[in-house]
Formats: structure tokens, C-alpha cells, sequence
């Protein structure tokens, strides 16, 4: 009983918190409904027992990107009447057949899940002993461990060629000499004046 209020309560507040972040004119204040939306997010998370998923997505997308996120949002100078009329004329009519076809298909399944039950009662929803964050250790670091240590050197590899691609340029970048800064004449640089 309590796991469905707390559902409802999570999903409720989930797609409020969505329906902010779309229709708020203020950048500021969508990514804050953002972060709204990863909280109730991680509270379903909880309920389906997926600790672990829950975790990273506190830490990983409310921690950083979205430090990050409101961070890029406060600095720039963004003119919201020239987004508005783009998200009016091209976006809206997009997003509501997206819309409608999302809830045409979620109708069908549910009404093939009604006709069939038997489909929901043949996979096996059985919980072990282990915790899930175990089981995806033992997953990722044994059956899928190669694809894995593949994405970490292909990421390696994406962060030093940005950092190359960033420093492959010095004309853009402003850059101390040290050898003219301890080569000055202290005379040249400070002036006393009585």
C-alpha cells in the first residue's frame, strides 16, 4: 500500500516537474526543475529496489552535469522570445505527434497485457540474495569486461584528443612568459612616486 502512494506521489511529481521544464520561459529555473525531475526519478528507482541506479543518477547527473548545466545556463545571454517562437513553430507540432504516438502505443501494450496476462507472469521478476549493484559488478566485470575496458580507452581517447584539439592553437590562447616576467628590471615596473 505504501509502495503505490509513494509511486504515485514519485510519478505525480515527475511529470509536473517535466511539464515545468518545458513550459517555464526562464532557463534558470527549467534546469532546476531538471534537477526536480532526476530526484523523483531517483526516488522510483528506489522503489523498483535499483540502488545503485538511483545513486549514479543523484551523483553523476545532479552532481555534475547539472552543476555544469546551470552553470553554461547563468553565463550565456539567451533570447527567449526568438526560442519561443522556433519552439512554437517548429518544435510543438513535432513534440505533439511524438505525443500522440507515444500514447497510442502505451494504450496498445497495456490492452495486449490485459488480453494475455500470461506474458507478465512468464518472465521471471524473482529477487536474489545479492544486491543489484553486486550483480551488475559481476556483469560488467566478467561477462561484459572487454566491451567495457574498450569504452574506457575510447573515452581516454576522446578526452586527450579534446585537450589537444583545445591547446593545438596558441594564437588563441593568453599564455604568461616566465622567463620575461623574472628577466624584468624592477625599476622598469614600479614607479614610487613621494
Amino acid at each position: 500500500m505504501i509502495e503505490n502512494i509513494l509511486f504515485f506521489a514519485f510519478s505525480s511529481l515527475l511529470i509536473f516537474s517535466a511539464l515545468m521544464v518545458v513550459a517555464l520561459q526562464r532557463p534558470v529555473q527549467c534546469a532546476l526543475f531538471l534537477v526536480v525531475c532526476f530526484f523523483a526519478a531517483t526516488g522510483l528507482w528506489l522503489l523498483l529496489t535499483a540502488e545503485f541506479l538511483a545513486l549514479v543518477l543523484i551523483l553523476v547527473y545532479v552532481g555534475a552535469v547539472m552543476t555544469l548545466f546551470l552553470f553554461v545556463v547563468m553565463t550565456l545571454n539567451i533570447d527567449i522570445a526568438a526560442l519561443r517562437n522556433k519552439y512554437l513553430k517548429y518544435y510543438l507540432p513535432i513534440g505533439l505527434i511524438i505525443t500522440i504516438l507515444l500514447a497510442v502505443l502505451l494504450i496498445y501494450v497495456l490492452h495486449v497485457v490485459q488480453l494475455h496476462p500470461s506474458l507478465i507472469s512468464s518472465a521471471d521478476f524473482s529477487l536474489t540474495h545479492h544486491s543489484n549493484t553486486r550483480q551488475l559488478g559481476d556483469v560488467l566485470y566478467t561477462q561484459y569486461a572487454l566491451p567495457f575496458e574498450i569504452a574506457a580507452v575510447i573515452l581516454l581517447v576522446a578526452m586527450i584528443a579534446a585537450i589537444s584539439l583545445t591547446l593545438s592553437e596558441p594564437i588563441r590562447r593568453k599564455q604568461q612568459s616566465i622567463d620575461d616576467q623574472i628577466k624584468v628590471n624592477p625599476k622598469d615596473r614600479v614607479k614610487l612616486v613621494k
